[in-house]
C-alpha cells in the first residue's frame, strides 16, 4: 500500500494492480474524515485503517462505498467499529447481500479439490484472508447526487450507475480538483463489468471526464486525469464494436475474443478479461435486461481458455 497526498488533506491509498481485489481507497481530512472505500479482507483493511491514521489519528466519521463489489466494501466492519456512518447507494445494500458470503470464498480457498475452470479464481483469492468478515452495508443511502459539508469542504456524491455496477457513485471534491471513480475506472487494467450497459458506462466516464479533475483516483491501477477516462471509454467503444461484428457472424464469445485485436490495450494488466465485456456485449445485443447477473463460472472458464490460446500463438511464434 502506498499513500499518496493528492491535494491538501487529500491522500489516495494505492495498492499496486495484481488483478482481482487489489483495489483502491482515499481519505479527505476534513470534517471528522471521508474514507472513500474499504478494502476485501480483514487485515488489509486493517492495514488502510492503520496507515490512514498515521496522517489522521482520529478514527474517520464517515466511510462512502462507491459501489458493492467486496473488493471495496467487505472491510466497512473495521471502520463501522470505531464509530464510522456507512454510505453509499440505494442499491449498494441489496446487491451486496445477494452476493455470494465470505465463508463461500474462504471454502474457496481452501479447499483441496479446485472446480474445473476456477483455478485462477481460486489462486487469486488465496492471497486474501476472508475469515471474520461480517457483511456491513451502507445505512445512510442515497438515490442519486448528493453533496456533503465537510466543515466548509464540498464533497459531491456523483450516482454515475449502472455502469461498473448498478449502483456506482463517484467522489468529487471540485475545490482541489480531486476524483474518486471507484471501478468506473479501472486504470491500465482490463475492466470487468457486472451490472450496466456499454451506454451507460461510456457516458458516466464522459460525465466524469468533462468535470476536468486535476488528479483521478481510479478503483484499480495507478493514479490517473481525464486522459484516463477517455481512454477506458476508448476501449469499451472498441470493444463493443468488434463484438457486435462477430456477433452477427455467429461466433461464440471465446470465438469473438480471439479475433479481436487489442492493440494498445494488450499492454494492460489481465487482457484476458475482454471476455467480460465481449460477453455483455453479447448479452446486449440478445437483449438480455442490463441487470442480468453473470454466469461467472462460464466466463472464468472462458477466460483461461483464451489465455492458453494466446500462449500457445506465442510459443509458435
Amino acid at each position: 500500500m502506498e499513500l499518496v497526498e493528492v491535494a491538501p488533506d487529500v491522500f489516495a491509498c494505492l495498492q499496486r494492480d495484481e488483478g482481482l481485489g487489489t483495489s483502491n481507497s482515499g481519505l479527505v481530512r476534513r470534517g471528522g474524515g471521508l474514507v472513500v472505500d474499504s478494502f476485501w479482507d480483514l487485515p488489509s483493511t486493517r492495514r488502510l485503517r492503520d496507515l490512514y491514521a498515521s496522517v489522521a489519528p482520529d478514527a474517520p466519521a464517515r466511510l462512502l462505498n462507491t459501489h458493492h463489489n467486496g473488493d471495496h466494501c467487505w472491510g466497512n466492519q473495521v471502520f463501522a467499529e470505531a464509530g464510522a456512518e456507512i454510505l453509499g447507494h440505494r442499491l449498494c445494500p441489496e446487491y451486496l447481500l445477494a452476493e455470494g458470503p465470505p465463508e463461500l470464498f474462504v471454502a474457496l480457498a481452501e479447499s483441496d479439490e479446485v472446480p474445473p475452470g476456477l483455478a485462477d479464481l481460486v489462486a487469486a483469492l488465496r492471497r486474501f484472508d476472508f475469515r471474520g468478515i461480517t457483511l456491513t452495508p451502507p445505512t445512510t443511502l442515497f438515490d442519486g447526487d448528493a453533496v456533503l459539508d465537510l466543515d466548509g469542504t464540498p464533497v459531491e456524491l456523483l450516482y454515475v450507475g449502472p455502469a461498473h455496477t448498478a449502483g456506482d457513485m463517484a467522489v468529487w471534491l471540485p475545490d482541489e480538483g480531486v476524483l474518486f471513480t471507484g471501478d468506473v475506472l479501472f486504470h491500465r487494467c482490463t475492466p470487468i463489468g457486472w451490472e450496466g450497459t456499454f451506454a451507460g458506462w461510456i457516458a458516466a466516464l464522459e460525465r466524469l471526464a468533462a468535470l476536468e479533475p486535476q488528479v483521478v483516483v481510479p478503483g484499480h491501477g495507478p493514479l490517473a486525469d481525464v486522459s484516463g477516462l477517455l481512454g477506458l471509454r476508448d476501449y469499451l467503444a472498441y470493444v463493443r464494436g468488434e463484438a457486435r461484428q462477430h456477433h452477427e457472424a455467429g461466433r461464440t464469445v471465446l470465438e469473438a475474443a480471439e479475433r479481436i485485436e487489442l492493440g494498445p490495450y494488450a499492454g494492460w494488466n489481465e487482457p484476458e478479461r475482454l471476455v467480460f465485456q465481449v460477453d455483455r456485449a453479447y448479452r446486449e445485443l440478445d437483449g438480455e435486461p442490463w441487470d442480468t447477473k453473470v454466469d461467472l463460472v462460464a466466463v472464468i472458464g472462458t477466460m483461461a481458455q483464451l489465455r492458453a490460446e494466446w500462449a500457445a500463438r506465442e510459443g509458435v511464434s
